[in-house]
């Protein structure tokens, strides 16, 4: 896989998402909360925390699936909001705690800010590629240029 800033792209796959989840408390009741769903909180603390990134500490994780430092700061900012949390209800605590705890509104908002900075930096990133000539689906022609009718007036 081609990307730039990261050696290894398809951990932020699955970085990105369980970002989101922590930042959506909708999805966090209506997906991780139910039991018929394969994704719960635990899941999701275990690819930031364990799988694909460490939350805890982040910094070397910068250049493999975080592509900035401010990536890494608000990464580090989930996990302390998180290990406050887990420290309040307790490891063993049901997901329903972790979720009605009080500090989780600071969970929440760092995984928000960070979902944004994430975004956008793949944004960016997906922008280079688009630059240097990478086109989607692989294999396809070129863009049409800016001076190519792109609305097919005379």
């Amino acid at each position: 896989m081609i990307d730039h800033g990261i050696a290894l792209p398809h951990y932020r796959l699955h970085v990105v998402p369980a970002v989101v989840a922590l930042a959506s408390p909708t999805w966090q009741r209506e997906v991780l909360l139910d039991p018929d769903q394969f994704e719960d909180l635990d899941y999701t603390v275990h690819v930031l925390f364990d799988d694909f990134c460490d939350a805890d500490n982040p910094s070397p994780w910068l250049g493999q699936c975080l592509r900035s430092e401010e990536e890494v700061e608000l990464m580090a900012a989930i996990g302390t909001a998180y290990s406050a949390v887990q420290e309040s209800v307790g490891a063993a605590a049901r997901d329903e705690a972790y979720l009605d705890s009080p500090g989780w509104s600071a969970v929440v908002a760092a995984a928000a800010r960070l979902a944004q900075v994430l975004v956008s930096n793949d944004h960016s990133a997906l922008s280079k590629l688009h630059d240097a000539g990478y086109r989607w689906p692989l294999g396809a022609g070129p863009v049409a240029s800016e001076t190519d009718d792109q609305h097919g007036e005379s």
